[in-house]
């Protein structure tokens, strides 16, 4: 037992350990996320299924397995259906998590506490009806319709205006963000629980609503009976006294900016115990699963030799091997996870020279993933002959093909342009030849312009890096009558 951790120890390796940290974090902000949500049982009830399955397996219940199996094929899209509006959320979230907040609670937001518990009170003491919206991590934007812009600064006067029943939006709700009034007569998304309604108006349940789908604290006042409720994560609850209402208000702003770096690193080791030890539980088993080296096997892949880097006039012949083979030894695991395409072998040929020559191939020259090692290449050199190209300037030589129809004749055979720019070794120059694809004669009745292919030799470059364009013209006329004897 002793020797097995021992060995186990020694296996691991400092990516091992970012690993495991790394889905350990995610499987924390993951647990943490759906304790808050209703959707949670959904996500206990698919781990229950999960753990059956497993053990169907073990025990070969093959009805139960079989039926079970079929439900894990569709699971995605089942978890995109279901936890659609908490997985846009989680990702939301993800996008301005702040692992440190910024600082203590300053002078500004305690300011703004007062501010809106201030105005609330007054409000409902005059019996008028109000809903605001303080904004919270959670984007806001995509739940919100209508409403009129401000970006005010935030005071009293402003807030009971807003709410007066002369005004335009003071059936809707009004934003808050930060220190600042976004908007006024904002309208919010409906309750869907009717469970949590009951017989609540309508700003009660917009605000559920609302709080539902985000983070955002939803200060509601009733018109009917001047008290002042609070909506957040789901759950409406109405304060005994509107003086509560500011403690409520600094425990929301304290959240956002909790008091000093060193009381936030405590809350945030402090808190969750029972996540984090099974988010570690998680991530260790997940790597002992499928990342823990427990023995080294070799395999061989074989691969193309590719060459990059080659000055653009030079070419390069009887290349040998154009493929190797390349051993590598690893876990299991780790060619479980291995792409052969992204295996590659590249030699750079940016000094290559004149003539036969060849280059060997190491381990710098293979892309590989880093837990598996190159332990053999076979060949392990590449020989080849280089050569640089030189510019030349070649005749098209028209070629054609069949006859011309009877009492036609060719009167004559142009080219334009008559040569092309080509690049090629200097020993092949004198040999190469240029010719068009053939033309057919028989097809024609009259003068006619083709534009005909180039047949260019595989070993030989055209100077412009494209394929030129010519046009041939073939002038033909009636042939002469032989003479009366």
């Amino acid at each position: 037992m002793e020797n097995h951790l021992l060995q186990l120890v020694n296996t691991i390796r400092i990516p091992d350990l970012l690993d495991i940290a790394i889905i350990a974090i995610f499987s924390y902000m993951v647990l943490v996320w759906f304790k808050k949500t209703a959707s949670r049982f959904v996500l206990i009830g698919i781990f229950i299924l999960a753990a059956i399955y497993a053990v169907a397996r073990i025990f070969h219940l093959y009805i139960t397995e079989y039926v079970l199996r079929g439900f894990f094929a569709i699971l995605v899209i089942a978890l995109i259906i279901i936890f659609q509006e908490d997985l846009r959320r989680f990702f939301e979230r993800l996008a301005t998590w702040r692992f440190i907040k910024k600082g203590s609670l300053d002078t500004s937001l305690r300011d703004n506490a007062e501010i809106i518990s201030r105005a609330v009170i007054r409000i409902a003491q005059n019996h008028r009806g109000a809903l605001l919206v303080l904004k919270g991590d959670d984007f806001l934007d995509r739940h919100l319709k209508g409403g009129f812009a401000l970006n005010g600064t935030l005071s009293e006067a402003i807030l009971e205006s807003i709410f007066d029943t002369h005004s335009i939006g003071h059936d809707g709700a009004v934003v808050i963000k930060g220190e600042r009034i976004d908007k006024f007569g904002c309208h919010l998304p409906l309750s869907v629980k009717p469970g949590k309604i009951g017989n609540l108006g309508l700003r009660h349940t917009a605000a559920l609503g609302l709080s539902e789908r985000c983070d955002a604290l939803c200060i509601i006042v009733s018109e009917e009976r001047g008290t002042v409720s609070i909506a957040r994560e789901g759950t409406l609850t109405r304060l005994h006294s509107p003086g509560d209402l500011l403690s409520i208000l600094e425990q929301f702003y304290r959240e956002g900016d909790p008091e000093g770096e060193r009381s936030a690193w405590m809350r945030w080791i402090s808190e969750h115990w029972g996540e984090k030890a099974v988010a570690i539980l998680l991530a260790c088993g997940l790597w002992l699963a499928f990342g823990y080296q427990t023995e080294s096997i070799r395999r061989d892949y074989v691969r193309p030799i590719v060459s990059r880097n080659l000055p653009s006039d030079w070419i390069i012949e009887e290349q040998k091997p154009k493929e190797t083979t390349v051993t590598l030894m690893g876990s299991k695991q780790a060619f479980g996870l291995l792409n052969e395409e992204s295996l590659s072998v590249t030699l750079d040929l940016a000094g290559v020279k004149e003539g036969r020559q060849e280059l060997p191939i190491g381990n710098n020259n293979i892309q590989y993933p880093s837990n598996v090692t190159v332990v053999g290449i076979n060949p392990n050199k590449m020989k080849f002959v280089a050569h640089m190209l030189t510019r030349f300037e070649a005749p098209i030589d028209v070629k054609l093909s069949g006859t011309l129809p009877k009492g036609l004749a060719i009167r004559k055979v142009t080219v334009s342009p008559a040569s092309v720019q080509l690049k090629a070794p200097a020993k092949n120059i004198k040999h190469i030849k240029i010719t068009t694809e053939p033309i057919n004669l028989q097809e024609i009745t009259a003068t006619t312009r083709f534009t005909p292919q180039l047949i260019v030799p595989p070993e030989i470059q055209c100077a412009s890096g494209k394929q030129p364009s010519v046009e041939v013209t073939i002038e033909v006329g009636p042939t002469k009558a032989p003479p009366a004897k």
